[in-house]
């Protein structure tokens, strides 16, 4: 199953008991334990959240995670195994499995609750297990159930999904950090009790981001697949990956031009997009360079009238009123060349010999 489809089954998961639609995941909670409906909204919000990261992360990039897809992609035909999609399911993973760990620890289950397993036991010089430690065995359970669930291939490319799903569970654990509060005759600090919280999901989000620049391609030979020295073989999943760290994104094809516009694909191009010239860090101030000069576009400016809340007042009892305000800003945007026809790649492009 193609990742925005798997994204697509997730964001049905509670329309199924008001609408008719196709299959979600809830088929498989009805023919699974009747207890998974109690994380049926809990998965829809991880998916979510997996969305809206990943627009995050690649808002500035060529490919910029686009929901134009989620229909497309249900065409057998278009279920790509790329670098992205790569991304894709690893953050989406993820994001069922932060939000059930969340939601467990936060006691939304009657069932789960904090992980108490190491209370009370030494953790080191100074400090003992205590606290609420987030249960990320019991996120990473359910999520597991709920989203390799949805992969039915028995291929190369099933197996790739696999891993890559669980390379964004394994993100969730890699980022969790350790949390603790002093205890002492007035405040001491003598003994510490620490317990282990999730991160950020945004630090999860820049983890599996570092991960997709080091994706490795996994080579299909005739028989086995391979990436460097590991391979691909049969086992009762249908097939598994062998000697590659779990932690690390794998992909099968490479990714298609993404500054050109492919409708049957669901991806719009570059031409139109905007870019940033004052950005925060450097991978914001190239942005321009990346999505229109890298792409044979030009930029143009275009400035446009943005209307805020201004000269906000409190008043007693107890609203706040505020002015409108308009001021212009400056935005920057890819577009044609002067003259220019439609885009070729610059690995396309053919020069012609000028007449005699």
């Amino acid at each position: 199953m193609g990742p925005f489809v798997f994204f697509m089954v997730l964001l049905q998961t509670c329309c199924h008991f008001h609408c008719a639609s196709t299959w979600t995941v809830n088929n498989f909670l009805m023919t699974g334990p009747k207890a998974f409906l109690t994380y049926a909204s809990s998965v829809q919000s991880g998916a979510q959240s997996g969305i809206q990261e990943c627009k995050h992360q690649f808002g500035l990039d060529r490919w910029n995670c686009p929901e134009s897809t989620l229909q497309l992609s249900t065409h057998k035909g278009l279920r790509s195994a790329t670098k992205e999609t790569s991304f894709v399911h690893a953050i989406s993973a993820a994001g069922v499995m932060y939000t059930l760990t969340k939601n467990c620890s936060m006691g939304d289950f009657d069932n789960c609750g904090c992980d108490d397993s190491r209370i009370g036991q030494p953790g080191g010089k100074g400090w003992i297990w205590g606290g609420c430690s987030d249960n990320v065995d019991f996120g990473e359970k359910i999520s597991k159930q709920f989203v390799d669930a949805l992969e039915d291939g028995h291929d190369s490319r099933a197996a790739v999904n696999l891993h890559n799903n669980e390379a964004g569970r394994l993100a969730i654990k890699a980022t969790m950090r350790k949390a603790c509060k002093c205890h002492g005759v007035s405040g001491s600090c003598s003994i510490q009790t620490c317990w282990m919280q999730l991160a950020d999901f945004r630090e999860v989000g820049n983890h599996l981001k570092q991960k997709y620049k080091r994706a490795k391609k996994l080579e299909m030979d005739k028989k086995p697949a391979r990436v460097g020295n590991s391979a691909v073989h049969r086992g009762a999943r249908g097939l598994t990956l062998g000697g590659i760290a779990k932690t690390e994104l794998i992909y099968l094809e490479d990714s298609p031009d993404y500054c050109v516009r492919n409708q049957s694909l669901g991806y719009r191009g570059t031409e139109g997009r905007e870019c940033v010239r004052s950005g925060k860090n450097a991978w914001e101030k190239r942005s321009c360079r990346r999505l229109c000069y890298g792409c044979g576009l030009r930029v143009v400016e275009k400035r446009i009238d943005v209307v805020s809340s201004c000269n906000c007042k409190f008043h007693w009892c107890c609203t706040v009123k505020c002015q409108k305000c308009t001021h212009v800003a400056t935005k920057y945007y890819c577009a044609r060349k002067r003259g220019a026809g439609k885009y070729q790649s610059k690995s396309k492009r053919v020069r012609r010999r000028p007449r005699p």
